[in-house]
C-alpha cells in the first residue's frame, strides 16, 4: 500500500511552454495537498504525470510504502491509484449500474463495494438510467462511486467538485476526510478552496 509520495526534480512543458521545473514535494499518509494556479499552469499535467499518463521532461516519481521501501510504479499506480479527470471515463451507452458494476469489477472491489458506493453517492435513483441521460453533476457522482466501491490509497482529483451542488460537495468531502484518516493520500487540483485542511502548491502561471 502506498504510504509515500515523493516527486523530486519533476520538470514539465507543454509544447514549447515549460509549465514548471525543478519541482520537489513529498507527502505521507494522511496528506491532503491542493494545486493551485492559473489555467495552463499544469495542475492537470502534475496529476496526470504522477498517474503515469504523461512523461515528464525530468525529474522521477517514487511511491514508498509503510517501511519505506519503494514500490514498483506500475503496480503502485495499477493497483493502488485513482485518477479522477474532468473526462469522467463513463461509457454514455450502459446504465448507471452496469457502469458502476464494471467499474467496481475492473478495479478491484470490497465485498460490498458496491452497494457502499450507491449509498455514498445517492445513486439509487439513476441505477436503470443510461449514463447519457444524467446531468454533469449526477454523472461526477457515479465516477466517484469508484474511489468508494474500489478503495486505493492514492486520490488524484481534477476539480472533484466542480460540478456538484452544495450537498454533495458536502458529501464528498467528508468521503475525503474519511479517506485521509485511514491513512489515505489526496493531490487535488482545484480552482475553489476545498472545505478541508491542506498543503497548497501554487503552479502560478498565466491567466
Amino acid at each position: 500500500m502506498i504510504h509515500a509520495l515523493s516527486l523530486s526534480d519533476m520538470t514539465i512543458s507543454r509544447g514549447e511552454r515549460r509549465l514548471f521545473h525543478g519541482l520537489d514535494l513529498t507527502l505521507k499518509a494522511g496528506d491532503l495537498l491542493t494545486l493551485t494556479g492559473a489555467n495552463g499552469a499544469g495542475k492537470t499535467s502534475l496529476l496526470r504525470a504522477i498517474a503515469g499518463l504523461l512523461r515528464p521532461d525530468a525529474g522521477t516519481v517514487v511511491f514508498q510504502d509503510g517501511d519505506g521501501n519503494p514500490l514498483e510504479d506500475r503496480v503502485a499506480r495499477g493497483r493502488e491509484t485513482h485518477f479522477l479527470g474532468h473526462q469522467d471515463g463513463l461509457k454514455t451507452g450502459r446504465t448507471a449500474r452496469e457502469e458502476l458494476g464494471f467499474q467496481c469489477d475492473w478495479l478491484g472491489h470490497t465485498p460490498h463495494g458496491f452497494d457502499q458506493a450507491v449509498e455514498t453517492f445517492g445513486l439509487t435513483p439513476l441505477l436503470d438510467l443510461e449514463v447519457r441521460r444524467l446531468s454533469a453533476g449526477q454523472r461526477r457522482r457515479l465516477a466517484m462511486g469508484r474511489l468508494v466501491g474500489s478503495p486505493r490509497a492514492l486520490w488524484l482529483l481534477d476539480e472533484p467538485m466542480a460540478p456538484l451542488d452544495a450537498r454533495w460537495r458536502d458529501a464528498f468531502a467528508d468521503q475525503m476526510r474519511r479517506h485521509l484518516d485511514a491513512d489515505g493520500l489526496i493531490v487535488a487540483a482545484v480552482h475553489d478552496p476545498l472545505p478541508l485542511a491542506s498543503r497548497t502548491l501554487d503552479l502560478g502561471g498565466r491567466a
